[in-house]
């Protein structure tokens, strides 16, 4: 009956854990059986499905909102924290544009806005912005940027990380602006980013492009600017070891 019921599953598309989940349920009635049955499908596809999505983004490391504090970090009259951890910029095209030194979480507010989009459904990229110019350029010698940039095309928001971190040559840089282009009023952005505007011409000595993609990614954006130490040094092996022999 087991085999039976697994190959019906499999015929409708059900899912193989079915049979499982129907074996550890005691319910007599038939109605309410397959509304639980039916149910557990369900959340267990709806998991699947988040996993999915946050595999998806390429994330280098998984991080949530769980214990993360805000102090230091000044939000404009604009937005909130609560949109920002609930990802509700995105459906206004918004951007977020994360200012501040190393080591103060910007990448970890990145990462756990881009988890909870994925979480709602969302599709999203993750990208340090160094190896997003290396894949462009790459898949441009390789004849494949058409299909790299229909990738990017898909999601509904793209994260580029350090953004300023390792300057971009000429080639480099037209491809950048063309993605950030593409996202216009189209996507959303989060860039993480220690270089206030004056100095992006420094990543890519250019003017006229440093202008138009400053032009595009201010538009819609919300700046959040880290006004606090560096957590990883604050929290050093180093530090905890000077403090111990001030003990």
């Amino acid at each position: 009956m087991e085999a039976l019921l697994a190959e019906y599953c499999k015929k409708l598309h059900l899912g193989s854990n079915i049979v499982s989940s129907a074996k550890s349920l005691s319910i007599e009635n038939n109605i309410a059986f397959l509304t639980e049955l039916f149910k557990i499908e369900l959340d267990n596809r709806e998991i699947k499905r988040k996993n999915t999505y946050i595999k998806q983004a390429n994330f280098d490391i998984k991080k949530t909102f769980e214990n993360y504090s805000f102090e230091g970090i000044q939000i404009p009259s604009t937005i909130t924290a609560s949109d920002i951890m609930g990802a509700e910029f995105i459906c206004k095209k918004e951007n977020l544009i994360l200012y501040g030194p190393v080591g103060t979480g910007k990448t970890h507010m990145a990462i756990a806005t881009g988890i909870c989009a994925c979480n709602k459904s969302i599709k999203v990229k993750f990208f340090r912005t160094a190896a997003l110019v290396n894949e462009l350029v790459d898949a441009k010698k390789n004849g494949t940027l058409r299909r790299f940039m229909k990738s990017l095309e898909k999601c509904d928001l793209l994260i580029c990380d350090e953004w300023g971190y390792v300057p971009v040559d000429s080639e480099g840089a037209k491809l950048l602006f063309q993605v950030i282009a593409d996202c216009y009023e189209r996507k959303s952005l989060i860039i993480t980013t220690n270089l206030e505007f004056g100095k992006w011409n420094g990543i890519f000595y250019d003017e006229k492009i440093t202008a138009a993609i400053i032009d595009r990614v201010v538009h819609h954006s919300h700046l959040i600017v880290f006004d606090r130490p560096s957590y990883r040094v604050e929290y050093s092996t180093i530090r905890s070891d000077e403090r111990k022999k001030t003990i």
